[in-house]
C-alpha cells in the first residue's frame, strides 16, 4: 500500500530557528537559539508533527488506533490528522469512569474531530501490549486498524525526529529538548551528525528513560547513534508537577521574550538550560538550541505517557 503524503497539509519546514538574547546565558558566553517546532502545523504542533505524520503516511489512509489519557495532546493531534486527512480514528482513553461524565474539553475536541473513544479501565490500559488485550480493542475498532503507540513514540517516530536533528546540522553545538518517552531526543540525537550533542531534560522522574532511548534507537536504526545525555533534575517531582519558582521562571521568560510557554514540557526544559548556563554546564562560546516542542493548552490537569 502507498505511503500518503503529508505534504498537502502545508507544515512549515524547516521549522523557523530564531537568535534571541537573555543575559541568563549571555553573561556565560552561551548563546541561545530558539527551534520553533510549536509553527509546524497548528493542529499538528512540534514533535506531533515529526512523530505522528510518518506513523499516518505509512497507515496510508487505513484507519488508526492509538492511546492516551484524558488530556492527551496525542490523542488531539491524531483526531485532527484523521479530520485533516479523512481516515478513521479511534483513541483508547485510561479510565473507564470517564465513560460515564460529560467530555472534557480535550476528549470534546477529539470526538469532533471524528475520533471514537474507547474508554477502558487502568489495569486493561496497562496491559494494551498484551497480544491479548490488543486483539479485544482491535476487534471493537473499524477493521484494518493501524496500531500507533501512545505519543506515537516507535521507530517511524525516531525516523521522523531525526528530521529535527539535521535541520540543526551545524547551526548549534548542543540541542536540549524535553523528554516523556524519549522519541524526540533518540531522533534528534541521531540526526546531528558528528561534532553535534544532544542533551534531554525529562519531565517524568524515575531514571528509566535512558534505557527506552537506547531502545529506540535499536529499532529504528540498528544500533546507537549520536551524542546524546540526560540531565534528570529538573522534572519538579514528576509529570505535570509544578512549583511557584518554575511559573515564575515561565512568566519570566514569556515576558523577555514574547513567547507562550507550555508548562508541562518546555517549562521545565528552559529552566534547566538557564540553571545548567549558570553551573558552568557550556564553554564560552556554546551556541544552544532550544527545541520548543508545542505550545501552551488550556490549563488543565494532564496526564502522563505511560512508560
Amino acid at each position: 500500500m502507498t505511503a500518503l503524503d503529508l505534504s498537502s497539509l502545508g507544515p512549515l519546514l524547516p521549522s523557523p530557528l530564531r537568535s534571541v538574547r537573555d543575559e541568563r546565558l549571555t553573561r556565560h558566553g552561551v548563546r541561545l537559539l530558539l527551534k520553533r517546532d510549536d509553527l509546524i502545523h497548528p493542529d499538528l504542533v512540534g514533535n506531533k508533527w515529526r512523530k505522528l505524520a510518518p506513523n499516518l503516511a505509512a497507515a496510508a489512509g487505513r484507519p488508526v488506533l492509538t492511546f492516551g489519557g484524558a488530556y492527551s495532546n496525542h490523542l488531539r493531534a491524531t483526531a485532527a490528522a484523521g479530520r485533516l486527512l479523512g481516515c478513521p480514528t479511534t483513541g483508547v482513553v485510561r479510565g473507564q469512569e470517564l465513560a460515564d461524565r460529560p467530555l472534557n474539553p480535550s476528549l470534546a475536541r477529539c470526538a469532533a474531530d471524528g475520533m471514537r473513544l474507547l474508554f477502558v479501565d487502568r489495569a486493561t490500559y496497562r496491559a494494551k501490549d498484551d497480544p491479548a488485550v490488543l486483539a479485544e480493542l482491535l476487534r471493537r475498532a473499524p477493521e484494518g486498524s493501524v496500531v500507533v503507540p501512545e505519543g506515537g513514540s516507535n521507530a517511524l517516530a525516531v525516523r521522523g525526529c531525526a528530521e529535527l536533528g539535521r535541520e540543526l546540522r551545524g547551526q548549534a553545538d548542543v540541542a536540549v529538548v524535553a523528554c516523556g518517552t524519549g522519541g524526540t531526543l533518540a531522533g534528534l540525537a541521531a540526526g546531528l551528525g558528528p561534532g553535534g550533542r544532544a542533551l534531554g531534560i525529562p519531565v517524568l522522574k524515575g531514571g528509566f528513560l535512558g534505557a527506552e532511548i537506547r531502545a529506540l534507537q535499536e529499532r529504528a536504526f540498528g544500533g546507537p547513534v549520536g551524542d546524546w545525555s540526560l540531565d534528570e533534575r529538573f522534572h519538579f517531582g514528576g509529570y505535570a508537577r509544578t512549583s511557584p519558582a518554575l511559573e515564575a521562571f515561565a512568566d519570566d521568560f514569556e515576558q523577555r521574550h514574547g513567547l507562550a510557554i507550555e508548562r508541562v514540557y518546555v517549562a521545565k526544559m528552559l529552566y534547566g538550560l538557564v540553571a545548567l548556563a549558570a553551573e558552568g554546564a557550556f564553554p564560552r562560546g556554546t551556541t544552544v538550541a532550544a527545541v520548543i516542542t508545542g505550545s501552551p493548552e488550556p490549563r488543565q490537569p494532564p496526564d502522563p505517557p505511560s512508560r
